[in-house]
């Protein structure tokens, strides 16, 4: 009996064993599997979404991000634009996509922090439905004008436009642009016009044409024209001067207290991607934004380049969106 007992003992043991190591093999492959797979990501090429028209900042921006995370990602990162709507066609177009890391979306506060509260029925939610993976940096704005128009300043702008009301235009080719010349208005108590665009390049070509009298458009668009004498700069668009043009002054400055409007740039894909895959791309584009040579490279198209967590990037996300939401309400133009 107690040798029956015994040879029980062994077998169930030897069962006990057996099982583990065929548990322990189990996990042991699934690991491997796990790396394997994400040493595999990206195996094919990648499409960064653009919201707005090739030339603007956003454009401009994302290629160079395009070609420095194809280097990086081994796989060429192909820009496709979809230009429209506030950057909302862009946005719908990302959020319905396969959540596999092989679709990204590079924007700005238009189609996150503005668009949702400007426009009836945005076809996404810009919370629920994208994985934010990271932040890339900021991207200010510049007051501008036609050189030809009789205000060279602010102040003088704002005198005019009193002395000549619902006759001064401004343009606009984004969200930005829209709440920045809503606020503008409403704060300096002007009674302006505004003409919206499809795009930044479209803006100042009208612009520069003569058929509009004034704008808020991004570093990288506008400073060509700046430099070339073509478009006449007043202020930035925050409260404080900006390293990129120390010589010009701030709204605040200006006069304008309590005008601080920014536009921020961002990577997204749409909700759902694997938290490898987001590490990947994430861990990337710090790296990209940490890279001198890349970063002076950026700086000259006048983007303040930097990054973080995904996580810190989601909370930015939401506080952006209510923040905006705060601006356009203030300015009269939220849609019901």
């Amino acid at each position: 009996m107690q040798t029956k007992n015994r040879h029980t003992r062994l077998s169930t043991a030897l069962r006990r064993f057996a099982s583990g190591r065929l548990i322990a093999g189990a996990l042991l492959g699934l690991t491997v599997f796990s790396t394997n797979a994400l040493a595999a990501y990206p195996d094919k090429p990648i499409n960064l979404i653009v919201p707005f028209p090739a030339g603007s900042g956003t454009d401009a921006v994302g290629r160079i991000f395009a070609e420095e995370l194809g280097k990086l990602l081994g796989q060429p990162v192909i820009v496709e634009n979809k230009p429209g709507a506030n950057a909302t066609i862009a946005a719908n177009y990302v959020a319905k996509a396969k959540p596999d890391g092989y679709t990204l979306f590079v924007t700005t506060n238009t189609s996150h922090s503005a668009a949702p509260w400007l426009m009836k029925n945005v076809p996404y939610d810009p919370i629920k439905d994208f994985t934010p993976i990271a932040r890339g940096g900021n991207l200010p704005f510049l007051l501008v004008t036609n050189p030809s128009r009789p205000y060279k300043t602010v102040q003088e702008l704002m005198k005019h436009a009193k002395e000549h009301p619902d006759t001064v235009t401004y343009a606009s080719g984004n969200s930005t642009g829209i709440v920045a010349g809503a606020t503008f208005g409403v704060q300096a108590g002007l009674k302006i016009l505004h003409v919206p665009y499809k795009g930044t390049p479209q803006a100042l070509t009208d612009l520069v044409g003569g058929q509009v009298d004034f704008m808020f458009t991004d570093f990288t668009s506008g400073m060509p024209f700046v430099k070339s004498g073509r478009l006449h700069a007043m202020a930035v668009s925050t409260a404080k001067r900006s390293e990129l043009v120390p010589d010009l002054p701030s709204m605040e400055e200006a006069g304008m207290p309590d005008f601080d409007i920014n536009s921020w740039n961002g990577y997204f894909g749409p909700a759902g991607m694997p938290d490898d895959v987001v590490q990947i791309l994430n861990t990337a584009i710090n790296k990209i934004v940490s890279t001198p040579e890349t970063k002076s490279r950026l700086a000259q198209l006048g983007f303040d380049a930097f990054s973080g967590t995904p996580d810190d990037f989601a909370k930015f996300v939401q506080d952006q969106y209510a923040l905006w939401g705060k601006w356009i309400k203030a300015a009269g133009i939220a849609q019901q």
